[in-house]
């Protein structure tokens, strides 16, 4: 099926489409924010951490500055990441058909264009980062490095997933940075489970476009896993749940925490039940959801605050 003018062929239907000024939406689309899913799934660790950091001080709440800061923080950066991708990826995109539309391929916006707005963003998201404390400050640049290489990855290794979930996961440290202007334990047992847990939900996105990764070169998990992609699922997501529950125990969280934790492996548990990679609707639905799973952890955090003795 033709696609509308500009559109992107994967993100149709959507409110950059169809509300957004039409100047607009080439860069709204570089952005992201015509499908905003990797924006909550790069906020989700900040929020889970800013949760873990009130348990462990004996807030009732997280910290809610923090929480907004983080908001704006990840849709920007997230933002910058994408536009960054971009114009490392852009003669590649234009050999895949899921991404040849996007606006670099596509001759929306130039690479010029591109590169001014990813410094636009990168200085929004420094606005954020530069409200925190001294170490959370170079904690957040230090990230930058792992953003940076991303893009290559999947060039060299059949194990990009990890450089994302190193890059994904870095707000596991952020929450907690913020709270205390140190890292401790729990954050660093949150960051390797928020890690493999992006390893898990990468490599079912990452099948959308395995066959056209095989032909130009590209590689994957998908690629690497093929068949195996469930019984890896299952290896991924059980050490996320085990090293995030360690994470959750150590910093004195409680049964609360405990049923969030049961909810969250129950939801991960449907979604590899559920997931069959020879249907891309199928796994593009399940990659999604997501963030309803860490919604449900970060629900169990806040209650633990909120409710422990």
């Amino acid at each position: 099926m033709r696609q509308a003018a500009g559109r992107v062929a994967d993100a149709t239907g959507n409110w950059v489409d169809s509300l957004a000024p039409s100047w607009s939406r080439p860069y709204l689309r570089l952005a992201r924010l015509d499908r905003p899913i990797g924006s909550w799934l790069l906020l989700l660790p900040c929020w889970w951490s800013s949760a873990l950091a009130a348990i462990a001080a004996g807030w009732r709440v997280p910290n809610l500055w923090h929480i907004a800061l983080f908001f704006i923080g990840a849709f920007a950066m997230r933002g910058a990441g994408c536009t960054w991708n971009d114009i490392v990826d852009r003669d590649l995109d234009g050999a895949v058909e899921r991404t040849r539309s996007r606006p670099i391929p596509s001759g929306q916006v130039s690479v010029t264009q591109a590169a001014l707005f990813l410094i636009a963003q990168s200085l929004v998201g420094l606005a954020v980062l530069l409200t925190f404390n001294g170490f959370t400050v170079a904690l957040g640049i230090a990230s930058l490095a792992i953003v940076a290489i991303y893009p290559f990855m999947k060039r060299i290794t059949y194990w990009p997933q990890i450089a994302l979930g190193l890059a994904f996961s870095w707000g596991a440290l952020m929450g907690w940075a913020g709270m205390f202007g140190r890292l401790d334990i729990p954050a660093l047992l949150l960051y390797a489970g928020s890690i493999a847990w992006v390893i898990g939900y990468d490599t079912i996105y990452a099948h959308q476009d395995r066959e056209d990764d095989a032909l130009i070169g590209i590689k994957s998990t998908a690629l690497l896993f093929g068949a195996r992609t469930k019984p890896m699922l299952v290896l991924f997501y059980g050490a996320a749940l085990v090293l995030i529950g360690a994470a959750g125990f150590t910093a004195g969280s409680g049964l609360i925490f405990a049923l969030g934790l049961v909810a969250f492996a129950a939801h991960l548990a449907w979604q590899i039940a559920r997931l069959d990679i020879a249907d891309p609707d199928n796994f593009l639905a399940v990659f999604k959801s997501d963030r309803d799973a860490g919604l449900i952890l970060f629900a169990g955090l806040v209650l633990q605050a909120a409710l422990a003795r």
